[in-house]
Order: structure tokens, then sequence, then C-alpha cells
């Protein structure tokens, strides 16, 4: 029986086959999907956000699990081994490891987020502004881009720590620290990218029905240099985990009497062989929350990336079979639609599976 094809599938249609006919699925996959695809297909991402979220869990509820508060002091325990009552063990004065490394796993968490958010905000705002406008505006802030570099930024935030801040100021000034001296490399990156996309046809259009700059900053540049600002933001938040750990392991980070695993790691190094539980405790959470946030990031950036295969196949080739006529108009679609590897009308993205793949069609 003859099938008229003078009117090829539009790229949301979806073509379906027998299991017995050696034929594709077409179907039409927008790019939110295909990255939470991409993403989810990645087993060792999807670990890291697990980790990532047990840890966050565990620093919100975990205090009323212990039983036990960071502050609080147990006149009968000091440095005492892991116990029914104190399962991480205690440390010098008392206290409770396993409080104490909650408490601390979250103060350091919260500073990571801080810190790479506002690190994230600067690069992104620095790098377009100065490749946007050119001229003196660019020579300004790519001065001031070098200066950030080459200031020492340890010495500073050593002598503001050192300055007499303590309680909640001390870890906010270092989280803002933190996020001040760490956007200059990404500012620079950014700043080339938006010079690759300021005399793309959709902007200068912009110009010219004479939006404002900053408009068309948000609307036509930041977003097509979105996934290097997530993959930033994400692993910004590991990089600063671990220099507030650092700062803090020289006492130039969060100060007494509030904690952070940094403060744990520094307290417990100097008993790390006769009193080992002090040290290993604090030492594995923060091992174990940077792989998780590095394994985030990482995995945004495969479901990000183009020419990731994560996603599945796009664009496979139909096998030879039977059933010319779907075939035809399988490719059709795959033509009307931009495919290999591109966009439809819509904005989707249309991707060929084999139908055994998909499990099979109608017995």
């Amino acid at each position: 029986m003859s099938e008229d094809l003078s009117h090829p599938l539009d790229a949301s249609d979806e073509l379906s086959a027998d299991a017995s006919d050696d034929f594709a699925v077409v179907t039409r996959i927008g790019h939110g999907r295909l990255t939470l695809r991409r993403f989810f297909r990645n087993k060792l991402a999807v670990f890291g956000l697990c980790g990532l979220a047990l840890l966050i869990l565990l620093a919100i509820f975990g205090p009323m699990l212990t039983g036990w508060d960071y502050l609080e002091i147990d006149k009968r325990a000091f440095l005492k081994a892991p116990s029914s009552s104190h399962w991480l063990g205690t440390t010098r004065t008392g206290r409770d490891v396993l409080a104490l490394t909650l408490h601390g796993m979250s103060r350091s968490l919260i500073i990571g987020f801080v810190a790479a958010t506002l690190s994230t905000l600067l690069s992104s705002t620095v790098g377009t502004t100065s490749a946007y406008f050119g001229g003196w505006v660019e020579r300004v802030l790519l001065w001031v881009t070098d200066l950030m570099l080459i200031v020492p930024s340890l010495l500073i935030i050593g002598v503001t720590m050192r300055g007499g801040l303590s309680g909640n100021m001390a870890w906010v000034a270092l989280a803002f620290m933190l996020g001040l001296f760490g956007w200059m490399t990404t500012g620079r990156v950014v700043r080339s990218l938006t010079l690759s996309l300021k005399n793309r046809e959709y902007v200068l259009a912009a110009k010219y029905m004479g939006l404002p700059a900053w408009r068309i900053i948000i609307r036509h540049i930041l977003p097509n240099i979105s996934s290097l600002m997530i993959v930033d933001l994400t692993l910004g938040v590991g990089y600063a985990v671990l220099g507030e750990t650092g700062l803090s392991f020289l006492g130039l980070g969060v100060q007494a009497p509030d904690t952070s695993l940094g403060t744990l790691i520094g307290e417990g190094a100097q008993m790390a062989v006769t009193y080992s539980w002090i040290f290993l405790s604090p030492a594995a959470v923060l091992v174990f929350l940077v792989f998780c946030i590095n394994a985030i990031g990482d995995g945004i950036r495969d479901a990000l990336d183009p020419s990731s295969q994560s996603g599945g196949a796009v664009g496979r080739k139909l096998r030879k079979g039977k059933g010319s006529a779907e075939k035809q108009r399988a490719d059709a679609a795959g033509v009307s639609a931009g495919l290999p590897g591109g966009t439809g009308e819509a904005g989707g993205i249309v991707i060929m599976e084999d139908s055994a793949t998909q499990g099979g069609g109608s017995q």
C-alpha cells in the first residue's frame, strides 16, 4: 500500500514501529530534558548529588539526632573514644566530635556557597561589562583584574581575620573575601566569550532596536554563557570549601568559639596518632564533601557539552530493513529538524534511538 510522503513529519512527531521491524523511533527532546538526561546517566555525578544531599540533611537535622550541642561540654568524658554516648568520641575539652563535625560541615558549606556565588557574580559582571562597552571601561576593569591577581590575598585575609572579628562576623567576612579574591580567572574567560558574542546578529539587532546595554547583556549575552557560569559556580563551592579549610587550619579562618572543618582538622592534627578519631572524622567528611561537589560539577559540565554522548545517540542512522516508507518518513523528519545534532524550529532536539533499546514496540 502506497503512502503519501509529500509532507514530512514535524520535529515534534513520533515514529513508532514493532519490535520485529528493525527501525528507529524518532522523538523530540527539549534542551532542558536532554541536559537532565545526560546528567542522570552519569553515575558518578548522581552519586555525588546523592552524597551532597545526604550531607546537607545531616547538617540540618543531624544535631537533633546526636543529643549533644557542639558547644556542650561533657565533664565526664575528656578525650573519650567512640562509644554509645559519643558516637565519634570527644575532644580534649569534652565536646562531642560528631556534633562538632556536623556544625563545622554546615559552616564550611555556607561559606563555600556564599563565596562561590559572589565570585560567579563578580566574574560575570566584570567580564561582560568590560567586553561589551570596550574603551576606557574595558581598560579600567582589566587593570582592576590584573591588580587583584597580584594582591597578596592570603596576607589581607590573615590581617582582617586577626583584627578582632568573632562570631558570625568572622565567617561572613571570610566568605566575602574568598569570593572577592576568586573571580579574576573566570572573569577573563567570560570577557573572551563576550567578545565573540557582541557582534552576533541578534545582539546587533537588539542594539539597533534601542535596547539598553544592561538588558542586552542580561537577555542576550549571559544566557549564552550560562553553562560556563553554572559549572564555575558548582566547582567554585569545592574550591571555597578547601580555601576556608586551609585558612582555618592555619588559624586565619573561622575563629573560636565557632568551628569549621578546618579548625577541627587543625585541632585533631596535633593528636592524630594518639587520638585519631578527632582528626579522622572531619578529614573524612571534608574529602567526601569535596569529592561530591566536584563530581556534580563534572557531571554538569558533561551534560551541558553539546559533543557529549552521555545523553544518547543524536541523529543515529536508521538500520536497514523492511518498510522503506517508514525510513523515508524518519529521514524527512530528521532533515526538517536540522539533524544531525541540530535543533528544530521549536528549539528542541531530535534524538533517534533504536526501538530495541526502548524496550520494543507492540508484540
